[in-house]
């Protein structure tokens, strides 16, 4: 008969192996399919797998929506936020206080600004610091969550995405007077999140003017220095 490799049998072992979490310290064999096995081991081999200890895998990931803990410091934000969004962060740091940052991995921006907002300034308050990736793509609401950050950093290759707003009724930035209120509320956020008052304004008139609500404007390197998004 064929004869199968001992470390093909301690592969499998090992990929059968789970931790319940019920019972800490304590690991368990957990086999999901039957297996009929015709080879012959030798009393070697046999040794060998008896031997084997088999390590517990890591810890399950725990997830709050678009917010994903990666460790006791760290969290991965992949996905939109929505009206949802300050209840999975809240109940995230609530689990898990010492969260230092925020990886932001993919962030198209947002389904509710309001929501949006709210949870940016629930970063800042909780001095917890953001990151792009190299791989990394933040668009529309997703770089207003990134200035949240309390040390903003990213990596050559990271993507940010800028495009002007627009109301329920289909009004653009342009569509309103320079003089209108409308404006101001993000303009004071910028100056919140720390951009100096001219900054902040420029930004914000770059960002309606960079590319209408239904495209995208990606900023170069020389563009997110200009207005001092990384720090």
């Amino acid at each position: 008969m064929k004869r199968t490799p001992i470390t093909a049998v301690i592969a499998l072992l090992l990929g059968m192996s789970s931790v319940s979490p019920a019972l800490a310290g304590e690991t368990t064999l957990s086999v999901t399919h039957t297996i009929e096995v015709e080879d012959v081991f030798s009393d070697e081999d046999v040794s060998l797998v008896s031997n084997v200890r088999l390590q517990p895998p890591m810890a399950g990931v725990a997830t709050f929506g678009p917010f994903r803990v990666v460790n006791a410091n760290t969290v991965e934000l992949d996905g939109v936020i929505d009206s949802a969004g300050p209840d999975h962060l809240r109940r995230l740091l609530a689990r898990f206080p010492g969260i230092k940052l925020v990886r932001m991995v993919e962030c198209p921006g947002s389904e509710d600004d309001d929501a949006n907002l709210q949870v940016a300034r629930m970063i800042r308050r909780a001095g917890i610091s953001t990151h792009v990736p190299a791989h990394g793509s933040i668009r529309s609401g997703g770089v207003e969550l990134f200035l949240a950050g309390l040390k903003r950093t990213s990596e050559p290759g990271a993507k940010f995405g800028v495009h002007s707003w627009v109301d329920e009724d289909g009004r653009e930035a342009k569509d309103y007077a320079a003089a209108d209120p409308v404006h101001q509320e993000y303009v004071k956020f910028y100056q919140e999140m720390g951009l100096q008052p001219d900054r902040a304004r420029a930004f914000y008139h770059f960002t309606n003017a960079a590319a209408p609500s239904t495209g995208v404007h990606y900023m170069s390197t020389a563009e997110i220095q200009r207005f001092g998004l990384t720090n």
